[in-house]
């Protein structure tokens, strides 16, 4: 570690440099620097006139917008970067290079004269190839540090222009059909102000909705479902519900055996009412051109063949029947069973689109095959459909490396898999897994940030349906939602810097899904786990005899333990959270777990004294809810509520498990403390009377409360910005003698909710999110009440406050 002392006068000397070349960073940084005469930097776009539009939405179409300053000052980060960059781009470079690498690769082809040869040049081809693409970027978009940052917004009245006419086309799609928008531009010193002047006028409402169609049986099944038209009386009318009508008629249509019917046979025709600003809204169903009507078509047969891979040659093929579906393998290692109640249609069944995607998707789920192709035959209104699969590899091999982190500081890990595919000849995959991690963590006993080693080994069968015994028609039953059964057994290994933990365990799990995936359900019906610490660090046992002196039998948690669980999970996904790119989405997460069920039904000894084999029993339930708000193109809100609880009873002492308790803070928690440090409530873990607060030790709890909010918005390139704040703690359900104010009163808990606030800097490349969030704690249970508020330690002498009140969090991904 290197270590700097400076003495008072340098510093004062090192103040005044710093602030010269701020000032001369801002000056240079200036975005009117070497604007030419008659060209202007566009400063501000401004909206007048919008009374019931929505403001973001029209914001979003401005086709130039200014660049992201700092405040108060004329000047962006983003425009700096580019500069900078620009100074030593040199784009004639960059052509000359381009030119000369695509001559190479033309030589490379022009020199291929046999097939030996081609294989040869065919990885040189690539590799220029890889660098011609990668110099086009270049010369389209500049150096690295210019597609890091931004050129400076100049004002174009002709974008400027074609952004008032979308404005306007914006309006009428949604229903200000009358509406007229003008823009009005002002100049001040280089810059330029546009106002966009927007005259609404009345919204235009659907006065009535009707089918028109000469096909009864096309016009009755409509009327069937009219409760979910999208164009409805009373509403303002809109373009964009128009199309999603015609989208919703499609698929209704073609789900109920329309097979050759399509969106183009749609058409709607609108008679507008001036005066009253009404419109009455015709569907009208066109004839196709092939005949007179629109057929319901109907399945006749159906056909399911697994063809070889390319390279193999097969002189003939095993044929059997089941369940209506006629079956040719190239190769007889698979099972009709679990592939027909993979097949949602059958002879006879009308022709149903979303049947169709389903089959195919649940066909992939298996993991048997590389790709399934599911093709139709017409003859008349009949259909053959035929179904082609090839089989994946019967083998794959994984490898992941990377860095993770819990606590302090990231470390790398190492995982790697094995898929044996189809393993029993019914679908079956045997998976090998093995993980190997280093971490900083806290030490519970010593000053410092110490290394945590884990590995971890597992073995595990997934059988792709419902290992139900005495049921032998659940996998037809249940094969709509994708079921599976996993059984596994594995091994872990934790050496921290208090102990070393080891753990066997025994699995047996069923997963499914609803059929679009938006429901997710899991029961662990059978979580066995045997833990044993062959290694306590002298002081860390110290501190745990200490707490147990004390009331506290934290100690239980580290004796020999035989571990079994019950629990179920189930995840409801509303509209794809996750993505963070779309509209409106959130996540429902809740679970609940029964531990130590079956000690129930024993006569187990509740001595505690001279206790060598731990016995835990506990109910526990969590729900974790998550919510992602776009407001417009760069900025999104986003939330997360998460509320857990769980009751030791029984001959454990009021003990759990040390896996099965809450921790409060850290990255993906309140973020102002360090990771699993917070609470429980108002405790106070000083190191002696009014001593320094002593944040080395984990503090679990039976009760947590925790919510976060994010304000997140795109800046320059690669570049995101968060402001959050945190609110939450952890509490005991009773008291806790050896921690003063840990357990949770109703009269009380909502004093003892902390709050962290703080700001963050993202790096998003895709495939990877970088996070960064400084956090400062803003209200501290921990302190007496009236002396809770800190956020005032913050000064200009102290810009992080008091001593561990501020925490620099380094994380990968999205806390939330």
């Amino acid at each position: 570690m290197l270590s700097i002392l400076i003495d008072f006068p340098t510093l004062k000397f090192l103040k005044y440099i710093l602030f010269i070349g701020l000032v001369a960073v801002v000056s240079a940084c200036s975005l009117t620097k070497n604007v030419q005469e008659g060209e202007y930097v566009l400063y501000e776009n401004e909206l007048e006139g919008v009374d019931l539009s929505d403001k973001g939405e029209l914001s979003s179409l401005y086709r130039q917008e200014p660049n992201t300053r700092i405040p108060l000052i004329n000047s962006s980060i983003g425009v700096s970067i580019y500069r900078i960059g620009n100074s030593f781009f040199d784009s004639a470079k960059v052509s000359e290079k381009l030119e000369r690498v695509q001559q190479e690769k033309q030589e490379l082809i022009d020199g291929v004269d046999s097939l030996d040869n081609l294989k040869k040049v065919r990885k040189k081809v690539d590799k220029k190839d890889s660098k011609i693409e990668h110099l086009k970027e270049k010369q389209e978009f500049g150096n690295l540090l210019m597609r890091t940052g931004n050129p400076v917004v100049m004002l174009d009245s002709s974008i400027t222009s074609e952004t008032s006419t979308q404005i306007e086309n914006y309006l009428i799609n949604n229903g200000f059909l009358d509406a007229e928008v003008n823009y009005e531009v002002k100049t001040k010193k280089k810059k330029a102000y546009v106002s966009y002047i927007i005259d609404e006028k009345k919204p235009y409402l659907i006065d009535s909705f009707y089918i028109k169609s000469s096909n009864e049986d096309l016009k009755i099944l409509l009327q069937q479902y009219s409760e979910n038209n999208l164009l409805v009386p009373g509403e303002i009318y809109t373009q964009s519900n128009a199309i999603a009508e015609r989208n919703r008629v499609e698929l209704l249509l073609k789900n109920n055996g329309y097979y050759t019917f399509s969106k183009s046979y749609i058409e709607y025709n609108l008679y507008m009412d001036t005066v009253t600003k009404e419109l009455d809204i015709e569907q009208v169903i066109l004839k196709p051109s092939f005949s007179n009507k629109h057929e319901a078509y109907t399945i006749d047969s159906v056909t399911f063949k697994v063809i070889p891979p390319s390279d193999e040659f097969v002189d003939r093929d095993e044929r059997r029947e089941f369940d209506g579906i006629d079956f040719s393998f190239y190769n007889d290692r698979y099972s009709e069973r679990v592939l027909a109640s993979r097949v949602f249609f059958r002879e006879g069944d009308l022709y149903s689109r979303e049947e169709f995607i389903e089959s195919q998707k649940q066909l992939n789920n298996l993991d048997l095959f590389r790709f399934t192709n599911i093709g139709f035959d017409t003859l008349g209104t009949s259909l053959t459909a035929k179904i082609y699969a090839q089989p994946n590899k019967k083998y794959q091999l994984t490898n992941q490396v990377g860095l993770s982190i819990t606590e302090q500081l990231p470390g790398p890990f190492f995982n790697t898999s094995l898929r044996n595919r189809n393993f029993f000849r019914a679908g079956e995959i045997l998976e090998f897994n093995f993980r190997a991690g280093l971490e900083g963590v806290a030490s519970a006993t010593d000053q410092g940030v110490y290394q945590s080693r884990e590995i971890g080994v597992s073995t595990s069968v997934i059988f792709p349906r419902f290992l139900i015994p005495f049921a032998p028609g659940a996998l037809q039953k249940y094969g709509k939602y994708n079921p599976n059964t996993r059984v596994q057994f594995g091994y872990n290994h934790t050496n921290r810097p208090e102990y070393v933990r080891n753990g066997l365990n025994g699995l047996l799990a069923y997963n499914w899904a609803t059929r679009n995936n938006r429901q997710q359900f899991t029961v662990n019906f059978a979580d066995l786990n045997y833990i044993r610490t062959p290694r306590l660090d002298p002081e860390f046992l110290e501190l745990l005899a200490d707490l147990a002196e004390e009331g506290n039998n934290l100690i239980w948690s580290f004796l020999p333990s035989f571990v079994s669980a019950i629990s179920a999970q189930s995840i409801i996904n509303f509209n794809d959270y996750g993505d963070f790119r779309g509209n409106n989405a959130s996540l429902l997460r809740l679970f609940v777990e029964s531990g130590g069920t079956s000690l129930n039904f024993f006569d187990v000894p509740s001595n505690e004294e001279d206790i060598e084999f731990a016995n835990f029993q506990w109910l526990k339930f969590q729900a974790d809810w998550r919510r992602y708000y776009p407001i417009n193109k760069k900025t999104t809100l986003a939330y997360r509520a998460n509320f857990g609880i769980a009751q030791p009873y029984g001959i454990s002492g009021g003990i759990l498990p040390y896996e099965k308790y809450f921790f409060a803070g850290g990255g993906t928690s309140i973020r102002a403390w360090q990771a699993r440090r917070l609470g429980p409530g108002s405790y106070s873990p000083t190191t002696g009377e009014n001593g320094p607060y002593d944040y080395r030790i984990e503090q679990p709890a039976e009760m947590i409360i925790e919510s976060m909010f994010e304000f997140r918005r795109k800046l320059i390139g690669y570049f995101d910005l968060a402001l959050f704040v945190d609110i939450g703690n952890s509490w005991m359900i009773g008291v806790d003698s050896s921690r003063p104010g840990a357990d949770f009163r109703w009269n009380r808990f909502y004093k003892e909710l902390a709050v962290g606030t703080g700001i963050g800097l993202r790096m998003d490349f895709d495939f990877l999110v970088v996070r960064l969030d400084l956090a400062t704690k803003a209200i501290d249970p921990a302190q007496p009440e009236g002396n809770r508020w800190v956020l005032d330690n913050i000064s200009f002498k102290r810009p992080f406050g008091a001593r561990g009140q501020t925490v620099l969090n380094f994380g990968i991904g999205y806390p939330f």
